[in-house]
């Protein structure tokens, strides 16, 4: 279950104003998979806010910078896996070694 729920929550949010980026993460036998999501907030005719997927002219330049800092935030998860699983293979190395 637990496995379940961290991959609906992603592993990094970043926001500019009322443009949102989720990074998420899928875990399989071969490594980790990364993608990234971009939203737009705004109130409706009700008051009530929602997000859209659609981005106009004003929007392109936060979108951007998010897609940036998205893409180094990605670089520096796959940085912490690899230094991870490095780790973890010296510990099991050392324990057959004993």
């Amino acid at each position: 279950m637990a496995d379940e729920q961290k991959k609906k929550t992603p592993v990094e949010r970043l926001r500019d104003g009322n443009i949102k980026a989720s990074v998420w993460e899928n875990t399989h036998e071969k490594g980790a998979h990364h993608s990234v999501t971009f939203s737009r907030s705004y109130q409706d005719k009700e008051g009530q806010y929602r997000d859209t997927q659609s981005f106009g002219q004003n929007d392109l330049l936060k979108l951007s910078r998010l897609a940036e800092k998205s893409y180094d935030a990605i670089r520096e998860r796959r940085t912490q896996i690899r230094q991870t699983t490095r780790a973890r293979d010296q510990d099991r190395d050392q324990e057959r070694e004993r």
